[in-house]
């Protein structure tokens, strides 16, 4: 079988599109009154840092974008996150950065700590075959008066605890407004079972989120939540759906199944 080796531009693509909602989701975030989640988003270089005060969570408290070109912003970087008594974390993506940058890291106590993947499908000329959902199974949009529920199979299906179910409802519902973002409900008899997140800028579609509550895993949920948002975004005129996940995860196979390929496996580098 030939492998398509991704072009620059598709890598450029992938990237940017992670970076471009976790931006806008910070950014509506920290907007809230009295940002009560002492939210920062700082950039060096090409280096853009994210940082919570309350949400310690890897993924709100990260730098992305890092290239080769930025090795003289790295202790300003390190600096950023030292005064904010946070452990600096690095994502590294492959052809964005070169050995002497690593070393650089290597030299400064960072080290490899995980791997993370990115995956995409190309919608032109894409035909959806026909996918036949159990009769108990129905995915629509998540509307105003759901954010509870939302709230609450995020944090059910990710294991943080029910404490975290109205702050998690808070900064979600405050992207219902921006442009670009959707929220899908995924049922089984009715009862809520599973939610996926989508955010579209331009012509890029980015899964940015999905979760399933404990007992109503391994019924198909949420590859109904991919084929829903895949065929959204093809409507709303995308070209490219990407999704990030833990590699060969339970995510990363439901992604396979409904077409997705790997456009390519990052690093990620933490500090010691």
């Amino acid at each position: 079988m030939n492998m398509i080796r991704p072009s620059s531009e598709l890598i450029k693509d992938l990237t940017n599109a992670e970076i471009h909602y976790m931006v806008d989701r910070m950014t509506a975030i920290k907007e809230r009154p009295g940002n009560p989640e002492g939210v920062e988003v700082e950039q060096f270089g090409q280096a853009l840092c994210l940082y919570s005060r309350s949400m310690p969570w890897p993924s709100f408290n990260t730098v992305k974008g890092l290239t080769s070109t930025d090795t003289g912003v790295l202790d300003q970087i390190c600096e950023f996150y030292a005064c904010r008594d946070r452990r600096a974390q690095f994502e590294i993506v492959p052809s964005y950065v070169d050995q002497n940058l690593l070393q650089q890291l290597a030299d400064r106590g960072f080290y490899q700590s995980g791997f993370h993947t990115t995956l995409y499908t190309e919608l032109s000329g894409r035909v959806f075959d026909e996918h036949e959902l159990g009769s108990s199974i129905q995915v629509t949009e998540l509307t105003d008066d759901q954010f509870d529920t939302y709230a609450t199979i995020h944090c059910r299906g990710t294991g943080l605890p029910d404490s975290g179910i109205a702050p998690v409802a808070a900064n979600n519902r405050v992207l219902v407004d921006r442009p670009g973002w959707r929220f899908y409900l995924a049922t089984v008899d009715g009862k809520p079972a599973a939610v996926g997140v989508m955010h579209i800028q331009d012509d890029l579609a980015s899964l940015t989120f999905a979760a399933t509550l404990p007992e109503y895993r391994s019924l198909g949920l949420q590859q109904a939540l991919l084929r829903q948002r895949i065929e959204d975004a093809k409507r709303h005129g995308c070209r490219l759906v990407i999704g990030q996940c833990a590699y060969l995860s339970q995510s990363h196979r439901n992604m396979e199944r409904v077409g997705m390929r790997i456009g390519y496996t990052r690093a990620t580098w933490t500090s010691r």
